[in-house]
């Protein structure tokens, strides 16, 4: 099979395609031939050697997120059968012809979804769906902020909140990407142009001064002080990612006056029970949106495999709006 692996760190030049034997399943496991994959921030880390894989992938394989369906079980497999199409999350590895995972990870691809499609829902419907409604406590009616609210969890995010009866305010740094945010029921978009960002009293005229109930912050760094002071009382914070920088400065005060909450939160570095049971909650309350048209994929290109390092370039500069999705031809 092949496998594009990173040859050092570096940028998107360094990968290379490399011809690897087949994976064989254990017990518990199957083969998926993926067909699809997407792009994530943290492949581009792992590239640039600033995030290693877990200890049970392969360290050189990125991907983070896959399509394609089953073409090996291995012993005391009972879930999955050859030819079920399947979509899913791995700790690595995603970005070659075959992955091995256990059979009770994958979610059933939805029905009169491409593979293409497929690939670009796992990491971002999984991230915003546990962030939000598993660790979030997100009700019907509340107001939920999204930073970066035209990224791929971002709008994925946007339109599960609309489709759970909640008010999304999203905050971007390009006013073009910010334009897309009301195909997804965005109520408010905040351009943060300024560094450090300035959003709160926009989040608080919307909220008639209250502010919001939730807060998803995929970006971190200057944006959680100004988070802090745009979340209501007993607020919620949950914070997913740190595109602006793993440190910042906080007044303290306003965590304990207001009573806030702030919880930080991965997936890629979680024991397997974990990931199953956050897959099988997902199949039971995701799938049925999906099925429904409620929740659909935000894809911006769909690429060649061959054509990967332009999609990671593409995405460094914060061109996308929605999933990059690379596939297999």
């Amino acid at each position: 099979m092949k496998v594009l692996r990173i040859t050092e760190p570096g940028g998107p030049e360094v990968l290379a395609l490399e011809e690897r034997p087949e994976p064989e399943p254990g017990p518990g496991e199957v083969r998926v031939r993926v067909r699809a994959s997407a792009l994530n921030r943290a492949d581009l880390l792992q590239i640039r050697g600033f995030y290693p894989a877990p200890p049970d992938v392969p360290p050189d394989v990125p991907g983070l997120e896959y399509a394609g369906e089953v073409v090996a079980v291995g012993p005391r497999t009972r879930r999955l059968k050859v030819g079920d199409r399947v979509m899913g999350l791995v700790g690595g590895g995603a970005w070659a012809e075959s992955l091995i995972t256990h059979e009770r990870e994958p979610l059933p691809m939805p029905e009169g979804l491409d593979f293409a499609d497929a690939a670009a829902l796992p990491e971002a419907y999984l991230t915003a769906y546990d962030a939000l409604v598993l660790q979030g406590d997100m009700r019907p009616g509340e107001t939920v902020l999204i930073h970066a609210v035209a990224s791929g969890v971002g709008s994925a995010a946007a339109l599960l909140c609309k489709a759970s009866g909640v008010r999304v305010v999203g905050t971007g740094r390009n006013a073009a990407k910010l334009a897309r945010a009301s195909e997804w029921g965005v109520a408010r978009t905040v351009l943060c142009a300024s560094s450090p960002p300035k959003f709160a009293d926009a989040v608080k005229a919307e909220t008639g001064g209250r502010g919001a109930d939730l807060c998803l912050d995929l970006v971190g760094g200057d944006y959680l002080p100004e988070t802090l002071d745009a979340v209501a009382p007993r607020g919620r914070v949950m914070l997913v990612g740190l595109v602006a920088g793993n440190s910042t400065e906080l007044n303290l005060g306003t965590v304990l006056v207001k009573r806030l909450r702030v919880t930080g939160t991965v997936l890629r570095s979680r024991p397997l029970e974990e990931k199953i049971a956050l897959s099988q909650s997902a199949e039971r309350h995701l799938l049925p949106l999906f099925r429904s048209g409620a929740l659909r994929p935000v894809v911006d290109a769909v690429v060649p495999m061959a054509e990967i390092r332009q999609a990671l370039e593409r995405m460094a500069k914060n061109d996308s709006v929605g999933k990059l999705v690379v596939r297999w031809e």
